[in-house]
């Protein structure tokens, strides 16, 4: 009893962090939703639904998110792979690179792409003068895919990183010695083993590309209408603030975030079931 009253004492400042940093911020958007003109409505969240505008931020956000995470998910498959080719030692060392590439983000992330790629960038200026003709823009759609997928891919290795331990030597050993090919082999036994990670990854990578903020604004400011931003500049005000209609925004965007999860988890379940029927 004595020592669980000392866990207990020691977890009330992570018990305060929670509720400060996370459940009343929370609780708070939440009533902050309904609220217009000092009165309860469903008002905010009726103008969502009825703005052609607000709606083309939710629909652009979900085709950057989706693509993003695909994209890196595939080059993540791929380089976890070529990974596991090399020895531990080198592993380590390729890990520990890619986590600290996966903490370079924001606005250091869009300021470096602006440095390389912008209209004067270092990269841009070399292909100018070799006369490349050379039209991608860093501030456009292709700029905003290419800055998600860099911040997207080492966080997808890192959470893939494990899934090739699933599939043990003597599995590979076994569908030999049956004749199996390789495609028949990853077919029927290496990509039902790493499914259920790989679609946990994806929503994880969907859910994190539909919350990231500070990438897109630092490099297309109010241009593009994304989701997170209209948020930003709603409470910000750069025309005028509204916080009760950013907060149902957010609650909407979290809403589509959660379902993410939610499905990507029912997926999981449903594969690890049929792979243990099989």
């Amino acid at each position: 009893m004595k020592r669980l009253n000392s866990a207990l004492i020691f977890l009330i400042p992570l018990i305060l962090i929670v509720l400060f940093y996370f459940f009343l911020p929370l609780i708070y958007m939440l009533f902050s939703s309904f609220m217009t003109n000092k009165s309860v409505s469903f008002e905010n969240y009726m103008s969502i639904f009825t703005s052609k505008f607000l709606l083309l931020s939710f629909w652009n956000s979900i085709k950057l998110s989706f693509l993003s995470a695909i994209v890196a998910l595939i080059a993540a498959l791929l380089g976890v792979y070529a990974i596991y080719s090399y020895s531990e030692t080198v592993r380590e060392r390729i890990l520990v690179i890619i986590n600290l590439t996966s903490n370079f983000s924001g606005v250091p992330l869009a300021f470096a792409f602006i440095i390389l790629l912008g209209n004067s960038g270092f990269i841009t200026i070399i292909m100018n003068k070799m006369n490349w003709n050379f039209d991608f823009s860093i501030y456009s759609w292709s700029g905003l895919v290419l800055i998600y997928i860099y911040f997207q891919l080492p966080l997808a290795i890192m959470l893939l990183y494990p899934i090739y331990y699933g599939i043990q030597q003597n599995l590979k050993d076994a569908a030999t010695l049956l004749k199996a090919t390789p495609f028949v082999f990853w077919r029927k036994i290496g990509i039902p083993i790493i499914l259920p990670s790989v679609a946990g990854t994806f929503a994880i990578l969907f859910a994190n590309a539909m919350g990231a903020y500070a990438s897109a604004y630092a490099l297309t400011g109010s241009s593009y209408n994304l989701a997170a931003i209209r948020i930003g500049n709603l409470l910000s005000g750069d025309i005028f603030a509204n916080p009760e209609l950013a907060s149902a925004i957010a609650v909407v965007l979290g809403s589509i975030m959660v379902t993410s999860m939610l499905l990507s988890e029912w997926l999981t379940k449903r594969a690890r079931k049929d792979l243990i029927r099989k």
